[in-house]
């Protein structure tokens, strides 16, 4: 696609004289409406005023570029006026605008045309090409200068990343750009401090977070080695990465009217160092060798884990209140078999609190595979990542299949733009909107039918198997390996495997084997909360604000709330919660505790056999799983 192919020659007007601002807008918004790509003016009109009200588009040196995106917009298009007397904009630099491009861009996932909008942009910078715009005669010709601009000049992308090598020494400028609707700032601000930066011979390499997603994305070596970095933005930047680096934040629009300025900052060296508030995220990335690939993963895995946190504290509270509800207004030894399966959803104000909460976390395989994909392979591997996870979490799978979804889908978009870079161009352009999406999800679906699903179903298959055969030996040696099967996977094919053999003991009238399946699933959060309070400097901030909140899942038998730590650090946390997890389903079965209810937690105490024994045996298990993690779990750097 080309610039010319959204600019209409009934949509550009040479000689416009608007008396104001608003006049200039609702003029401009007329044009558009004549190509034929707007279904409502009033509504579209109505997006481009508020887009201004956010902040005036009138970017100086006498161009304008107002903006709107929204469902009244049917396909992507610009209107472009030239003002020869000028009209107040409230520019940034105060002067008059004297051309002016209108945008309007669908509501939709379709970006194909983010690309065209962004090269104009960074053309507009060229003072040579405007002046020849604003001299045009006729549209015929207005469109012509454009059409040679963009023939001749390589795409954003292309600039961005033929920025070179750095020589030895050059002072190293690194700088992100973006704005909130990512369409045309974005692309100018970058323009602008890359032609600042080379006028005082410095190496640049720019980062742009548009609409389209992040592009030549800075890596961590980079950010090492430069001098100094530059964000000019008003929307969020991931910031975690700059921590401890000479950093200049500054409005979007100052990386075009005060590029020269910022270079000049930057260079001076009077910059204050940035300070993360989640400093070890970078200085982890610092101290470990440039980016490894255990690294690599590692940040990956905690985008996932980060994203899901919300969903499992949210869920997993509520589930909790219900559980407590029904707890409370509920005569268990009154109950059949049948109607105890139901607890936590027997009352109707239980099962409202059971019900919202099975919505939140049924989000969390999901989300985590979502966005370890997105953490790979950007916003199209999100998709994937949520598709992958849907199948985890309504098959036999559960979290390890979720792991294995994220991954996959992120490797499968890079596969897929390594296939895509060999396309023609006008082929290329559609893969984000068609090939990436309908492909990969389909390589994602068959993956997960046809390899991770069989794989993971074969293992739960021949647990249960084992498990039956185990039901008339040693009671304690099924209460340890039941107990330590609950915190193998926390809710993947072992722990559900597990709670299966549990809750079919339960039919059979042997209620002890599902005391014991219990408290092996209630020993791991709380170990873990018990843990972020006595070894505070083993867990990163965030863990350690969000710890204590495993008490309550703990207590009321979800397990799933140690998946965020466990999924950050397995090699440590998951031996650690395996060995308390055992050794507490086997003080249930040596005390000879038993549980009619195949769930409810510390709620359902009161009903049990031998409770006291059992609560003792929850404590000691909990205690040794937090004393083994302070001993296995590195010291948060």
């Amino acid at each position: 696609m080309r610039i010319t192919d959204l600019l209409d020659v009934r949509s550009i007007s040479l000689n416009a004289a608007p008396a104001d601002k608003s006049q200039t807008l609702d003029a401009a918004v007329s044009l558009m409406t004549r190509s034929g790509k707007i279904n409502d003016e009033e509504a579209y009109r109505k997006q481009v005023y508020a887009r201004e009200e956010e902040s005036t588009t009138g970017i100086g040196e006498g161009i304008a570029i107002p903006h709107g995106k929204c469902d009244a917009v049917e396909k992507p298009g610009l209107a472009a006026m030239v003002i020869p007397g000028g009209v107040d904009f409230d520019s940034l630099d105060g002067e008059p605008v004297t051309l002016l491009f209108l945008i309007a861009a669908p509501n939709t996932e379709d970006n194909v045309h983010l690309d065209v909008l962004s090269k104009l942009s960074m053309m507009l910078m060229d003072e040579k090409f405007t002046k020849s715009l604003r001299a045009a005669k006729t549209p015929e010709e207005f469109l012509a200068i454009i059409d040679q601009a963009d023939e001749e000049k390589k795409s954003v992308d292309e600039r961005l990343a033929d920025m070179g090598e750095a020589e030895a020494d050059q002072f190293k400028i690194l700088a992100v750009t973006s704005c909130p609707t990512g369409i045309a700032h974005t692309y100018m601000a970058a323009e602008g401090i890359e032609k600042a930066a080379k006028a005082k011979n410095c190496f640049v390499k720019i980062e742009t977070r548009g609409s389209g997603g992040a592009k030549n994305v800075l890596t961590e070596q980079e950010i090492q080695d430069a001098d100094c970095i530059i964000v000019a933005a008003d929307a969020q930047v991931p910031m975690d990465r700059f921590d401890g680096k000479k950093v200049i934040q500054r409005q979007v629009s100052d990386g075009i009217n005060k590029a020269d300025e910022l270079v000049e900052l930057a260079m001076s060296g009077n910059v204050p160092v940035y300070h993360s508030g989640n400093a070890s995220a970078s200085s982890q990335s610092q101290n470990k060798a440039g980016g490894s690939v255990g690294h690599k993963i590692y940040t990956q895995l905690m985008n996932g884990v980060s994203h899901m946190l919300p969903f499992v504290v949210g869920g997993g509270i509520l589930i909790a209140i219900a559980f407590l509800i029904d707890g409370l207004m509920v005569d268990m030894n009154a109950l059949d078999v049948a109607e105890r399966a139901n607890f936590g959803t027997i009352t109707p104000a239980a099962a409202m609190f059971k019900q919202i909460g099975d919505v939140a976390f049924g989000f969390m395989l999901p989300v985590l595979a979502g966005f370890i994909a997105m953490a790979i392979g950007d916003r199209p591997a999100l998709a994937l990542g949520f598709v992958g996870g849907m199948m985890a979490h309504s098959g036999t799978s559960g979290f390890l299949g979720a792991l294995v979804a994220g991954f996959a889908a992120g490797y499968i978009i890079l596969g897929l733009r390594k296939v895509c870079e060999k396309l023609p161009e006008a082929l290329e352009k559609i893969a984000p909107v068609l090939i990436y999406p309908v492909v990969g999800i389909l390589i994602m679906g068959l993956l997960m039918l046809f390899v991770v699903e069989p794989i993971m179903g074969g293992i739960n298959t021949a647990l249960n198997n084992g498990l039956t055969s185990m039901g008339s030996s040693s009671k304690i040696v099924l209460g340890l390996i039941l107990g330590g099967m609950m915190a193998i996977d926390m809710g993947g094919p072992f722990n559900k495997a597990a709670y299966v053999f549990g809750t079919a003991a339960i039919a059979a009238g042997n209620y002890d084997i599902m005391a014991a399946v219990m408290v092996g699933g209630m020993v791991p959060p709380c170990a873990i909360a018990l843990a972020t309070l006595l070894f505070k400097d083993r867990f990163t901030k965030e863990e350690r604000e969000s710890g204590p909140t495993n008490f309550i899942m703990g207590l009321a038998f979800i397990t799933e709330g140690a998946i965020p730590f466990a999924a950050a650090d397995p090699l440590h946390v998951l031996p650690a919660c395996i060995v308390g997890s055992g050794l507490a389903g086997a003080m249930s079965m040596a005390f000879g505790c038993t549980l009619m209810a195949p769930h409810g937690g510390i709620f359902v105490v009161p009903v049990m056999g031998n409770a006291v024994q059992y609560v003792s045996a929850l404590v000691v298990g909990t205690v040794v799983s937090a004393v083994l993690l302070g001993v296995l779990k590195k010291k948060n750097a």
